[in-house]
């Protein structure tokens, strides 16, 4: 009850390496999972996307046009809702 493992796919050096934690509480082990889906890609791009449109929503402008991100890259942002 206080383990879980993750496997990480696609990696050249090690295609199905895997990793297994082992938490004192399932608490815990919930806590961690959380933390690891957070921090993923999928997660940040979501992210990404949510703000800058709540921001472009405030303001009016698209907060990224200021680093010079190209139309072809805004689309891909949100391609994937």
């Amino acid at each position: 009850p206080g383990a879980f493992s993750l496997s990480l796919a696609g990696f050249i050096e090690e295609p199905e390496r895997k990793y297994c934690f082992e938490c004192a509480t399932e608490e815990q082990c919930q806590e961690w999972v959380e933390a690891l889906r957070k921090a993923s890609y999928e997660f940040l791009r979501r992210s990404l996307i949510f703000y800058r449109n709540e921001i472009q929503k405030m303001t009016g402008k698209d907060p990224l046009e200021q680093y010079g991100i190209s139309e072809e890259a805004r689309f891909q942002l949100g391609a994937h809702r």
